[in-house]
């Protein structure tokens, strides 16, 4: 989700609600304690030099449990993070801590932001020598006349 859109959600909203992927919701008590824009320069296995430019949200639960963030308040947020720091609109990503501190695509239901996995990938597979994944079938999905495939006592292999 790009910051352009979660600011065309908020004012919509009563509430702003988190939700991981595993079903359970971010404590309602969250504070959003950083926006900020994330600019990475790296260069990938195969020598190839790379730009990312994310917008950062950062979620943490204090011992504040009366504590609530309005969509008026994070949507003020995100514009003084425009005005003063000069964020530009891109791809939100969401750190939040459970256990250790997770970064997480962002998603919307129609009533929850959803805290989508992020995985990790090889950027240039094809210069690694990876061999392409194929997906996998199950005998019994292919359609084969059962009665020309190999059965284990029939000498094919």
């Amino acid at each position: 989700m790009k910051l352009s859109e979660i600011k065309e959600i908020l004012p919509a909203l009563e509430n702003v609600e988190f939700q991981l992927e595993d079903g359970t919701f971010v404590p309602e008590h969250f504070h959003v304690t950083e926006v900020g824009q994330v600019f990475k320069n790296f260069i990938d296995c195969a020598g190839v030099i790379r730009k990312e430019k994310t917008v950062s949200f950062q979620l943490w639960n204090a011992d504040d449990f009366e504590h609530r963030l309005k969509p008026g308040k994070l949507l003020h947020i995100i514009k003084l993070s425009e005005e003063k720091l000069g964020i530009e609109d891109g791809e939100i990503e969401v750190e939040y801590q459970r256990g250790t501190i997770g970064k997480f695509d962002l998603a919307f239901n129609g009533t929850t932001f959803l805290l989508k996995n992020k995985t990790t990938a090889c950027l240039a597979q094809d210069a690694c020598g990876i061999p392409p994944q194929t997906p996998k079938t199950k005998v019994s999905v292919l359609g084969v006349n059962q009665s020309s495939c190999c059965t284990p006592d029939s000498g094919c292999c």
